[in-house]
Formats: structure tokens, C-alpha cells, sequence
């Protein structure tokens, strides 16, 4: 485990969570930064292995671990790019398609996620789906506590079956997201929130 983190270990009772100022701010401000834009520097390989530490601590009923962690490096996204521009042709908006690629090629850090999920296990296949999601966002938030900006998108070729098998997504799996991780040029800005009393409610 990285240094940067707390060691725990199996058994062992972990404190009781306290408020926290900062963590509470980081979670109201939380916004995604345009993958695009995100530039070097990314994080450090003692602070990427704490960020993918943090992300695998997520909810995971059964202990099954249904999700694949892959660290995409400059060079080898610069690879599947070459790969990915032939196949934007086929797309309904080529263009589109095209430019999009560079959401995935810019990033100097990417973490694809594959959920990986058992079927017939007494663990739903949706449950073991949402856990691979629940990853996702425990990226986004450890990248952000790094003080890095990070972006979850998926976009046409985590769909397409020609480039999934690019991406070493095999039979039964799916991308559950791209963490694009680096450093934002500009501040991002705030968009549209839904207003919380428009979706919550109290059970009758």
C-alpha cells in the first residue's frame, strides 16, 4: 500500500467518521473538468497507486470485486488513438466521433474501469454493475484530494464491440467509465443542479 495512505489491516476496527470541513467543501464543489483540457502534471505512481487504493474501497456486496482497474499510459493511449481514428468513420457523426478523441488522448493519466460482474452469483448482476460505477466516482474523488482534475466519460468506443476488444474488454464485460486525470488550465465552471426537493421525497 502506498506510504501516503493509512495502513489498516483485515479485523482491525477502523475509527468512527468525524465531520470534516474539508471534505464536506470538496464534495459541494465537486465538478468535472473538461478531459480535453487536462494536461500534465498527473499524478505521481506513488499517488496513482493511492488513487486507485481509494477507488477499489468502495461498496462491493459479496466481495466480489465485479471491476477491472487498467492504467493507460501517454504511449499507449497514443497507440489505441491511431487504432480508434479508422473507426470513427463508421460512427453516425464522424466528425464528432473524430474530434472526441481528444478526451481520451490528452489526459496524462487515464484509468479505464471494466465491469467485470459473476453472473448467477446470489449477488445481482445490476448490484455488481453499480459497485464498477461506485469505483468510478471513488476515483474522481481521490484524484481530487490529490489536488488533481479528473473527468468520468465513456463516449463511442466504449460501446463499439471492434474497439472494446482494443481495450482487452473481454465476453461478459463492460467499460464502466474513463478516469481522465491531470492538471486543468482553468478553473471549471459551475453548471446547472437539480434541486434537491424536485427529486427527493418522503415514502407514504
Amino acid at each position: 500500500m502506498s506510504d501516503l495512505l493509512p495502513r489498516t489491516a483485515f479485523g482491525q476496527a477502523l475509527p468512527s467518521p468525524k465531520a470534516s470541513d474539508a471534505c464536506i467543501r470538496r464534495l459541494a464543489l465537486r465538478r468535472s473538468a473538461p478531459a480535453q483540457d487536462l494536461a500534465p502534471p498527473g499524478p505521481s505512481a506513488e499517488q496513482l497507486e493511492a488513487i486507485l487504493t481509494l477507488g477499489a474501497r468502495t461498496p462491493d456486496h459479496g466481495k466480489l470485486f465485479p471491476w477491472r482497474l487498467v492504467v493507460l499510459s501517454p504511449e499507449r493511449k497514443a497507440d489505441l488513438v491511431q487504432k480508434l481514428e479508422p473507426l470513427a468513420a463508421d460512427q453516425a457523426d464522424p466528425t464528432r466521433a473524430l474530434a472526441v478523441l481528444a478526451k481520451f488522448r490528452n489526459p496524462p493519466c487515464t484509468v479505464l474501469v471494466i465491469s467485470s460482474p459473476t453472473p448467477g452469483h446470489k449477488v445481482p448482476v445490476w448490484e455488481q454493475q453499480l459497485s464498477a460505477g461506485a469505483v468510478c466516482m471513488n476515483l474522481l474523488h481521490a484524484a481530487d484530494a490529490f489536488g488533481f482534475s479528473a473527468n468520468w466519460i465513456t463516449d463511442w468506443y466504449a460501446y463499439d464491440p471492434r474497439t472494446t476488444r482494443l481495450f482487452g474488454v473481454r465476453e461478459g464485460e463492460q467499460v464502466a467509465g474513463f478516469i481522465h486525470v491531470g492538471t486543468a488550465a482553468n478553473p471549471s465552471l459551475e453548471r446547472p443542479r437539480p434541486a434537491v426537493a424536485d427529486l427527493a421525497s418522503e415514502a407514504s
